[in-house]
């Protein structure tokens, strides 16, 4: 895990914790051999039935599969994770999707994206052990060390969320009440505060996204006038269920190019580039009041983001990888399948990716989505802004030239 990442799983779990023990359960964290420790604690609380959501990382799917504690302990696996479950939905030949269109129309034409009603479940009156399972303290694992080496805590920007699952049902209504109804039009000015934030609660399971989409589908009860910007924000939904289909097609997401083609790429070491882009000191505003609200608060919104990582493919010519990495670190809401995903989706090289002539003008994309400039002021200040440290339609010109030199002329569409 990256550190925010970390940052945000210790508080995760305090939460947990805490909801656990309200219910008269508890929490418990054991580090060593996960069958044997399974084995141990099911023998000591009489227990029957395991029950664990799938996560569609494949690390973690591989470790599952392997598990066996043996005895006469049953494992119940449950999708609750996602709404699509990779390989379920298929071309007409049978093969995975490799375009989101089509791949969002046959899901929805399935019936995957109907909302159900996912029900409300509780403890059961039961009596707890005489004596719990022996278990390590949350602040054992290690996860909460943010300091940087001047000793400022990196994290103290973080506090615009609240991890947990009360977190994320209040930014949920939040959303629902105050931002729906303006999303399709809003959603990408970074100036406004128009999206639902709930990517870091999706990420570490503290919301389900089929309770997403039963409380969108009660508010358009509600108010039909948000039919169909409650359609735009199922969309977005969607394309997380379609970056999880692309990570089982590829477990290798984050490392290889989906099209190989790109292994070619004449990719520049440009170290003083990437340090710039780090700091958020290309001298191009945007950019720059981007990167510095991931650095400052764990977030950047999701136009910025695709402007940000343009910069560095397609102005800097630096690998993709290098910026899932930084971003991969930096992000609270980090997932294995949305960032390597939309990484090659920028940079050109992934599925249903952008076209390689496709480079966003960071200049023109200011003027378009932040027209007043408060997201930059408030990013940036109004001193000592740095000069482009790359002319932008010299920084063109040779993109074009490096897409040009490993660009073939036809690319297997699976769109049937």
């Amino acid at each position: 895990m990256g550190s925010a990442s970390r940052w945000w799983l210790h508080r995760s779990l305090k939460a947990l914790d805490k909801d656990l023990r309200r219910l008269g359960s508890r929490l418990i964290i054991r580090s060593g051999e996960a069958g044997e420790i399974l084995a141990e604690i099911s023998s000591i609380l009489y227990v029957k039935t395991i029950i664990y959501s799938r996560t569609f990382d494949a690390k973690c799917e591989n470790f599952d599969t392997r598990l066996d504690i043996g005895g006469h302990v049953d494992f119940m696996r449950i999708d609750s994770a996602l709404i699509v479950p990779p390989g379920i939905v298929t071309t007409k030949s049978g093969t995975p999707f490799r375009v989101f269109t089509p791949f969002y129309r046959a899901a929805v034409e399935a019936g995957f994206f109907h909302p159900r009603d996912p029900g409300g479940t509780s403890l059961r009156p039961w009596r707890a052990p005489d004596h719990w399972p022996e278990s390590l303290e949350i602040d054992d694992l290690g996860l909460d060390d943010t300091r940087t080496r001047s000793g400022r805590d990196w994290a103290a920007g973080f506090d615009r969320f609240t991890p947990g699952e009360d977190g994320a049902r209040q930014a949920l209504d939040g959303f629902l009440e105050n931002h729906l109804m303006g999303y399709a039009d809003d959603r990408d000015r970074p100036d406004l505060d128009a999206t639902s934030h709930l990517s870091p609660h999706l990420r570490f399971g503290e919301i389900s996204p089929h309770r997403i989409l039963f409380e969108l589908a009660k508010a358009v009860q509600r108010n039909p006038a948000l039919t169909a910007p409650a359609e735009k924000f199922r969309s977005e939904l969607a394309w997380r269920e379609f970056s999880y289909s692309l990570l089982d097609q590829a477990p290798d997401l984050h490392t290889s190019n989906i099209h190989r083609e790109f292994d070619a790429f004449p990719w520049t070491d440009d170290d003083d580039g990437f340090r710039a882009w780090c700091r958020g000191e290309t001298g191009y505003d945007l950019v720059d009041a981007g990167m510095r609200e991931l650095w400052q608060s764990g977030y950047m919104h999701n136009r910025v983001r695709m402007i940000c990582a343009s910069f560095l493919t397609k102005h800097l010519l630096i690998d993709w990888r290098r910026g899932e990495q930084w971003f991969w670190d930096c992000l609270l809401d980090a997932d294995p399948a949305n960032n390597p995903a939309s990484w090659q989706w920028v940079a050109g090289c992934g599925a249903d990716a952008a076209p390689y002539f496709r480079i966003f003008n960071p200049l023109t994309q200011a003027e378009k989505f932040d027209p007043a400039g408060r997201y930059r002021r408030r990013w940036l200040g109004v001193n000592n802004r740095p000069a482009p440290i790359i002319d932008h339609g010299h920084a063109r010109n040779r993109a074009l030239e490096a897409y040009q030199s490993i660009r073939k002329d036809a690319r297997h569409d699976d769109s049937d």
